[in-house]
């Protein structure tokens, strides 16, 4: 997930970047920012760190396991095409 802290700290930059005439609206705008940006953000489909690596080792051993069965089916069809050519000659 985002950080929340990250998101309160672009909130208040934002603010206190903010014209001196402005600056007593700032904190409104500050938490007015700080909740759209938690609304938005949370509506896309982001994934956490831990999630992403976790998915990304299931990912490896799928591959692994692919490759294990290509290999496979390789041996099985030069056994296959092995006998279709020793009946062809019987």
């Amino acid at each position: 997930m985002i950080n929340p802290a990250k998101i309160e700290e672009i909130a208040r930059q934002i603010g206190s970047n903010m014209p001196k005439g402005m600056r007593d609206m700032a904190e409104n705008f500050e938490s007015k920012t700080k909740q759209v940006l938690q609304n938005k953000l949370s509506e896309m489909d982001f994934v956490s760190r831990e999630e992403f690596d976790i998915q990304s080792q299931v990912l490896v051993r799928t591959r692994e396991k692919l490759t294990a069965l290509e290999q496979k089916v390789a041996l099985l069809e030069a056994q296959i095409q092995g006998n279709q050519e020793n009946q062809d000659e019987g």
